[in-house]
């Protein structure tokens, strides 16, 4: 059975297919992972981190060939692509240097005749299913502080970039990391559930809240860990104190319609202060109109097709139940003339009302609503009505009000104005139904690792 790639920015032409692992492949790929585990945790870690820079090396050497992949299969503007890729072997570079410092024995109690060390050690195998909307960074966020540790790793990719995965393995085959350490399979959602009831000893998965709930209850039933990145419907609060200036347009039109708003720490609601409500939007409108849509490999595009037919469709029909309950399209509100593939025009919202699925779901795509609000706990009542409680900005001068507001917002990473939370060191992670653990940091590292405390005689 083939898993074909097509081109969404090009009417769904046929690009490539890969074989689709069967059972049987999945099950040799965690046997094979199993007994390389061994060797790989038992390498020092400093000759893991120098096997692991072979492959940023690699990659770093053939990252347009990487990023040229990415625009064709998913859609992403080819100067996003780049920035994803180099910003991959940025955090990958960032977990190596930390590792030292994250991974050693801690010594926690020390007396004249005792010496307590907490060690920590890798988790396993781990399962990744990865979604394909940041390809190259999503292996690094979610694989590379597994790998550090000394964990093996069986990937699953979206069915929706089988070509990328296939690049992935060739990028991995041609390193210095050992085989076994890391296998590619490919496949669909029953792919996934297949590797998870697998012989694995923790699950990571980046993706929708549904399959989310699922793995977990794999996991649940199977007693091992499981990190979750889901969901997201991150609200910006505008506050009366901000200048409406382009730059402040310019800022806010690139947190939605990057990447065509696939991805989930985007803005999905814009929360505007109503002394400002009407110049913002005058001037978010007439920006967002005049945005370049066009075929993802094109230097000047800056809103691609979204990934596939089906999250059009889904798109549609959000901003048709708005339109059917009395919501006004500002600007957009369909498909572009002229383009053929899985396009949507870059579209704002007003009017909105809480019943609307526009705000309930999360919308993955170039949408964006755009709603006033008069005071600090309204605002604090919209940006915290959502399931999901992944990331927010909050927009003013004011110190002591965005100290306020970062402390009761539902959000597991929160910035003010343009400051960006986005750090290795950070971690990265949400509240409510947007997940459950976090990545980067110590704090990923401690995800990927069991906690061992040695007590001895001094």
């Amino acid at each position: 059975m083939k898993l074909t790639s097509t081109n969404p920015s090009r009417n769904f032409e046929v690009i490539g297919s890969v074989n689709v692992s069967t059972e049987k492949d999945i099950i040799a790929s965690v046997t094979k992972a199993r007994k390389t585990f061994s060797s790989w945790s038992a390498t020092p870690l400093s000759e893991r981190k120098k096997k692991l820079r072979s492959f940023i090396d690699i990659s770093q050497k053939r990252s347009e060939e990487i990023a040229r992949l990415i625009s064709l299969e998913t859609g992403r503007p080819i100067t996003s692509a780049r920035g994803n890729v180099r910003g991959g072997i940025e955090y990958f570079e960032a977990y190596l240097a930390m590792a030292e410092r994250y991974l050693s024995p801690a010594v926690t109690v020390e007396t004249s005749s005792e010496l307590h060390r907490v060690y920590r050690e890798p988790r396993g195998v781990v399962a990744a299913i990865l979604p394909w909307n940041y390809p190259f960074m999503n292996v690094v966020w979610q694989c590379g502080q597994a790998l550090i540790a000394g964990n093996t790793i069986v990937y699953k990719n979206s069915s929706e970039d089988p070509l990328f995965s296939k690049l992935l393995d060739d990028l991995i085959r041609a390193s210095d990391i050992p085989d076994g350490v890391f296998t590619v399979i490919y496949g669909g959602s029953k792919a996934g559930e297949f590797l998870a009831r697998q012989d694995v000893d923790m699950i990571s998965f980046t993706g929708s809240t549904e399959v989310g709930r699922q793995l977990t209850r794999i996991a649940a039933e199977k007693f091992i860990p499981i990190v979750t990145e889901l969901g997201g419907s991150t609200p910006v609060i505008v506050f009366e104190d901000m200048d409406v200036t382009d730059q402040l347009v310019s800022y806010l039109v690139h947190r939605r319609f990057k990447n065509a708003g696939q991805a989930c720490d985007a803005m999905k609601r814009l929360i505007v202060h109503r002394s400002i409500y009407p110049a913002l939007l005058k001037k978010m409108v007439s920006e967002v109109a005049v945005l370049k849509v066009g075929d993802a490999l094109n230097e000047d595009t800056v809103v691609g097709p979204l990934v596939a037919a089906r999250q059009v469709d889904r798109l549609a029909d959000q901003v048709a139940d708005a339109k059917k309950k009395g919501a006004a399209i500002e600007t957009g509100g369909g498909k572009p003339a002229g383009l053929r593939g899985a396009y949507y025009l870059p579209t704002v919202i007003t009017g909105v009302t809480r019943d609307m699925r526009v705000w309930r779901e999360e919308t993955f795509g170039p949408v964006l609503p755009v709603v006033p609000f008069r005071d600090e706990e309204e605002a604090v009542r919209l940006a915290n009505d959502t399931e999901y409680g992944l990331t927010a900005h909050i927009l003013t001068h004011d110190k002591e009000r965005f100290a306020r507001m970062a402390s009761r917002i539902e959000a597991g990473s929160i910035g003010q104005n343009e400051i960006g939370f986005w750090n290795p060191e950070n971690p990265f992670g949400g509240y409510k139904k947007s997940g459950m653990g976090r990545t980067h940091g110590p704090f990923g590292f401690a995800e990927v690792t069991n906690i061992k405390v040695v007590a001895e005689e001094k």
